[in-house]
């Protein structure tokens, strides 16, 4: 999440004002080959290639099935409910803008997303994600760690600008949590963030604006699973999952 950005809004992206419409985004879906590990029928992130005013740059789209929901800190679409599509999109570095959420939405638009969505951005290459796979769950991770630190830090360090370099995590899961569970899985994927980062050697917990998005379906008559700490079932699988994408990340950007 960038510092300043506009309340996020839970009915889709926040209409395009008059002085960003017409932004210039052309984007092509790159084609890949199935990562090594990754289990097939799984959801998996759609990158694409994309030229925006003048720079050469990457996104991630998620195409949700109406039956998830997603717990998120996403600056545009964050909080708790059902979202049509995740989106993590490349920045260049010294971002300009004041309105993230607005141009997350830009690109969203320009990929014909529709309906509510979650948005995050990142400086990192988008192009150089990380997965990691645990029994049904997929951990997508990007790595940018050039304005790392310790989330306890003193007050003086708060007041430093934030630039979106940021360790962005997805998580998708096939069984429901309940809302109390969801919040749980954020706080799961984010131990493990903080473990990966430290086994790969780094002196920090992460980056000032790092986000999570933690996509499972709609809870049933049951209310969905209860727990997701880290010694339950699906917070376990969670958890390893995402320590081994930020794990792989980590190494790679450092």
């Amino acid at each position: 999440m960038i510092a300043g950005a506009r309340q996020p809004r839970e009915d889709g992206p926040p209409p395009v004002p008059p002085s960003h419409q017409g932004c210039a985004i052309r984007s092509v879906r790159v084609q890949l080959p199935a990562r090594r590990g990754e289990p097939a029928g799984e959801l998996r992130a759609e990158l694409r290639d994309r030229h925006e005013d003048g720079h050469h740059l990457h996104h991630l789209i998620w195409r949700l099935d109406p039956s998830l929901r997603v717990c998120s800190s996403a600056v545009l679409g964050g909080g708790i409910g059902p979202r049509a599509w995740i989106l993590n999109a490349q920045v260049p570095g010294g971002y300009p803008r004041l309105d993230p959420d607005r141009h997350l939405a830009e690109i969203a638009a320009a990929e014909g997303l529709t309906g509510p969505g979650a948005g995050l951005m990142t400086a990192a290459d988008v192009a150089a994600y990380t997965t990691g796979h645990d029994g049904g769950v997929t951990a997508t991770v990007t790595t940018g760690l050039g304005v790392r630190g310790w989330a306890a830090a003193p007050e003086s360090a708060t007041h430093a600008p934030h630039r979106p370099g940021t360790v962005n995590i997805v998580v998708t899961l096939p069984t429901a949590l309940s809302d109390a569970a969801l919040v749980n899985a954020v706080a799961t994927a984010t131990e493990a963030k903080v473990q990966a980062l430290l086994d790969a050697g780094l002196d920090c917990s992460g980056t000032p604006t790092d986000a999570v998005c933690v996509a499972a379906p709609e809870p049933g008559p049951d209310g969905g699973e209860p727990f997701a700490g880290p010694r339950s079932t699906w917070g376990a699988r969670i958890a390893r999952a995402v320590h081994t994408a930020v794990l792989a990340g980590a190494r790679t950007a450092r």
